[in-house]
């Protein structure tokens, strides 16, 4: 499957100090907070929850936030967040995908549109990228955790699609629906992962040039910078 040069592996690889980190901890605290209310308040019956929790310890959010942010669930006034996907074209005629977690769907999608338009994009109907796409789980694990052969064993058994050796991971790739079932599997192996997350990856990638990369990724940071934007995918292949 295309799509090791995907935004969300770059923004791994460049680590979040570049943005401000009560930004990313409003993220992910409202990660953890929806799904905290969607389950159960506890990590180990909730798979979505213990996932916002190890994402937001992987970005060294204090442990009294983390909590805050569970507490929070209970509060029956507090604002009621959806999941909404939008849908569009970046510069270039790059295909988009972006998450949101909102309370305001009207203010997202304006948001968004204007980003796009300044930068010679386009807000698209629903369905207009997501062909272009396959929404995949995908989880990395340190190679020298792990071994090798274990891994291909975990993987084959519970029905992951591929599992792949990279630089310095081992990358798992399941089917969305199986994501978190088979994340528990090597969760009985290992405490800690690189990453892990449900993705949108390109079926094929679109080649940029270095100077229309360099454009293509200032528009993502500004969208993945937008208070309800969650993650953002691009079929552009990022790495030239």
């Amino acid at each position: 499957m295309a799509g090791h040069s995907h935004w969300a592996g770059i923004k791994h690889k460049k680590g979040r100090a570049d943005k401000e980190r009560s930004k990313i901890f409003s993220k992910l605290s409202r990660e953890i907070t929806v799904a905290a209310r969607l389950g159960d308040k506890d990590p180990h019956i909730n798979p979505r929850l213990r996932t916002a929790i190890q994402a937001a310890k992987q970005a060294n959010m204090p442990k009294d936030n983390i909590l805050r942010a569970i507490s929070k669930s209970e509060i029956s006034g507090d604002k009621n967040y959806e999941n909404l996907r939008y849908e569009g074209f970046g510069p270039f005629n790059a295909a988009l995908i972006i998450e949101t977690l909102t309370d305001n769907k009207n203010r997202s999608a304006s948001s968004i549109r204007t980003v796009l338009q300044k930068n010679g994009g386009r807000l698209g109907e629903s369905g207009s990228t997501k062909h272009l796409f396959n929404s995949c789980g995908i989880i990395h694990i340190d190679r020298n955790i792990i071994s090798e052969e274990e891994v291909f064993e975990i993987a084959s058994n519970s029905g992951a699609k591929d599992c792949l050796q990279l630089n310095n991971f081992h990358e798992i790739i399941t089917r969305k629906d199986d994501f978190y079932k088979i994340k528990t599997e090597f969760e009985k192996k290992i405490d800690n992962f690189a990453y892990s997350a449900i993705e949108w990856r390109a079926l094929s990638m679109l080649n940029l040039n270095k100077e229309q990369s360099s454009k293509l990724i200032e528009v993502l940071t500004t969208l993945d910078e937008l208070d309800d934007v969650q993650n953002v995918f691009t079929n552009a292949n990022l790495d030239n």
